[in-house]
């Protein structure tokens, strides 16, 4: 016998995580848009998500959703497993703690980038994928079709066209997120004694990663944009035919300082969530899993 009895309807379960990660794909497709399509040049963030759902319904504001968050996923996870590995070894390359502390600026650069060098390895196909879906707007359905056309039509060399521009990209990116959260910290850290910081509540603590993480986050974004840009120009196919090198120097030059930093206000906005949201999610898996601290080469107060 068929029960007809109505049953309450369950209001699907949305976590701050899942919000945050919608919000940065509708950012990064506006940003997207604006550097390569001419009809949104003279959009900014809030005209041009209108414009996507004007004329594409507001799903057009989530293509490329699955490369997206599973690029910054598989990458972040390599590039910070990877920045505390090789701070590691340059900090003994350094020979002493106090040396260290000396040359931390060196050391932070060598690190992020170096790391950033093969978490990008992983990120470049799928960056790749993800600016198809964006720019192309009936290339595929998702993440998976849209790898495997890319892949079947263009073999590694499309899935890997990328790559040089994407290092351009990703190691100032680097540079910027590891290197000003690292000063950032130093700065919050030094106006402090040692017993103050050894009891800081979780809330301080919540408090200055987030501010830490939002400032390194607005200097990656800085840092990266040109690239960012040219990356996405380069995965479109604009560009004259001819060595990656010579084909990025065209593109800037036609591109001009303005065209270079078209889309900064919403990348900014995205990358500073990205960012303070990677570095207190990393925080929370470290502690979740009982893992030490890093290490740290702060220089203290004199």
């Amino acid at each position: 016998m068929t029960d007809n009895t109505l049953k309450p309807y369950v209001v699907p379960q949305f976590t701050a995580k899942d919000y945050s990660s919608f919000f940065l794909a509708a950012i990064d497709v506006v940003k997207t848009r604006i550097q390569i399509d001419p009809a949104y040049k003279k959009f900014n963030l809030l005209s041009g998500a209108r414009h996507v759902i004007a004329n594409e319904g507001s799903a057009g504001l989530l293509t490329g959703f699955g490369p997206t968050a599973v690029g910054y996923l598989v990458q972040g996870g390599a590039k910070f497993a990877g920045y505390e590995f090789w701070k590691k070894q340059f900090t003994q390359i350094a020979g002493d703690q106090e040396s260290a502390v000396k040359y931390r600026t060196a050391i932070y650069l060598g690190a992020s980038s170096v790391a950033e060098f093969f978490a990008d390895i992983l990120l470049t196909p799928l960056e790749a994928t993800r600016i198809r879906l964006v720019s192309e707007r009936n290339y595929a359905s998702g993440l998976v079709t849209g790898f495997t056309r890319l892949a079947r039509e263009e073999g590694m060399r499309g899935l890997y066209s990328g790559f040089l521009p994407i290092l351009c990209k990703q190691i100032p990116y680097a540079i910027g997120q590891f290197t000003v959260n690292e000063f950032c910290h130093e700065l919050a850290f030094r106006s402090m004694s040692e017993e103050k910081r050894a009891n800081l509540s979780h809330s301080a603590q919540f408090s200055i990663s987030l501010g830490s993480g939002v400032i390194a986050g607005f200097a990656a974004a800085i840092l990266s944009q040109p690239a960012d840009t040219l990356l996405s120009q380069i995965n479109k196919g604009h560009g004259p035919t001819g060595s990656m090198p010579h084909r990025l120097k065209v593109l800037a030059q036609e591109a001009g300082f303005k065209g270079l930093f078209a889309g900064l206000g919403p990348r900014m906005i995205m990358t500073a969530g990205l960012v303070s949201g990677q570095f207190l999610m990393y925080g929370w898996i470290k502690t979740a899993l009982g893992a030490p601290p890093g290490l740290e080469i702060h220089k203290e107060a004199k």
